[in-house]
């Protein structure tokens, strides 16, 4: 078949980094195009990257060679590809012009940042949880005067953690959520070399994370409105991120009370059976099993289990009933996979067997 030209927009980065190691030999789409900032632009990728690549795996021979663009010029990015991934490092407001600017140069934008997460029109997406919200790009493309542009952004990497986990057990009427996150660096960008403060260390404050934590999920819940994504009025969260010595994979810590408690077993099926639009289109980085639940007391472990399904999986362990709230557990996410990269390339996957791309 005749893969889909795509660009990566802020691709020195790490999570541009992982989106061309996802991208490499993807069955849809094919890289034709690299862009950073002005600082890397006219350098081959290798030299732009120098000495910062961070993956465990080697640079992909085939972006070696690859001229680096300036993201800025959006109309020489844009012309061999039909759509871009954005994972850019710039101020918000920036952030915001420039995508917006790609998308009303019909160059649909799939985002890794958070600038639009609050766009009304903008849809928020976790594809087995709200795939729905996508059906908001038609109102988007009337605002921007577009007939293919449009943006669609992931939620933050945080959430991945616990909210798949929550979502199935909507139904039993949650009305309270208490969730402490164990945020590893990559969520930084960084790694050991380059931070070696965050070794034998732990720092209780990540900026911004803890809105981002206690807002977000009430978006990916919430429903279609009048053209925007209304945002739902519950359950209330409360949240703490803590950066903690670990490469890869956001953990969080759960309490969970219920209007209708149900029983363990109850939740464990709902864990078991819940699955979304990526399972039934079988999508090439949708994890078989969306959520998989460890018996063993000292599970799910970063080290152990964040690369399950090739990062794409969620896992939980010990749900146990509490002697405050109604239930507690513990989940487990791979931040650049499931919680950015990854996600991102899901999201890319559902909106072209959907035809939001045509």
């Amino acid at each position: 078949m005749n893969k889909m030209k795509v660009g990566v927009i802020g691709a020195t980065g790490m999570v541009g980094q992982r989106f061309l190691t996802l991208l490499e030999d993807h069955p849809y789409f094919e890289v034709t195009t690299l862009a950073a900032s002005a600082r890397s632009a006219g350098k081959t990728y290798e030299e732009a990257v120098g000495e910062r690549w961070k993956m465990s795996v080697p640079m992909p021979e085939k972006y070696k060679k690859m001229v680096v663009l300036d993201a800025a010029k959006i109309e020489e990015v844009g012309k061999n590809c039909a759509f871009v991934f954005c994972a850019v490092d710039m101020k918000k407001d920036e952030i915001r012009a420039l995508e917006e600017a790609y998308a009303k140069a019909e160059i649909p934008v799939v985002s890794n940042n958070s600038a639009h997460r609050w766009t009304p029109d903008v849809p928020m997406v976790i594809p087995e949880i709200n795939d729905a919200h996508l059906e908001v790009i038609e109102a988007q493309r009337k605002r921007l005067g577009t007939k293919r542009g449009f943006i669609a952004v992931k939620p933050n990497c945080s959430i991945q953690s616990y909210v798949p986990a929550l979502t199935p057990l909507l139904k039993y009427g949650i009305k309270e959520v208490v969730a402490t996150t164990y945020q590893a660096i990559s969520g930084a960008g960084k790694t050991f070399r380059e931070w070696p403060e965050m070794i034998d260390n732990v720092i209780p404050y990540i900026g911004g994370e803890e809105e981002k934590s206690e807002q977000e999920p009430l978006r990916v819940w919430g429903k279609v409105e009048n053209g925007e994504i209304v945002k739902a009025d519950a359950p209330l969260i409360t949240t703490q991120c803590i950066r903690v010595p670990v490469t890869d994979g956001h953990t969080a810590a759960v309490f969970v009370r219920f209007e209708n408690k149900p029983t363990k077993e109850e939740i464990l099926d709902a864990w078991k059976n819940f699955s979304g639009k990526p399972q039934a289109l079988k999508l090439p980085h949708a994890p078989e099993q969306f959520i998989t639940y460890f018996e063993e007391d000292n599970r799910p472990q970063a080290k152990v289990d964040r690369d399950i399904y090739g990062g794409m999986g969620v896992t939980v362990g010990r749900l146990r009933e509490d002697s405050l709230f109604d239930y507690k557990f513990v989940g487990l996410s791979h931040n650049t996979l499931r919680g950015a990269a990854g996600g991102a390339v899901l999201i890319a996957e559902l909106l072209y067997r959907e035809g939001y791309f045509n």
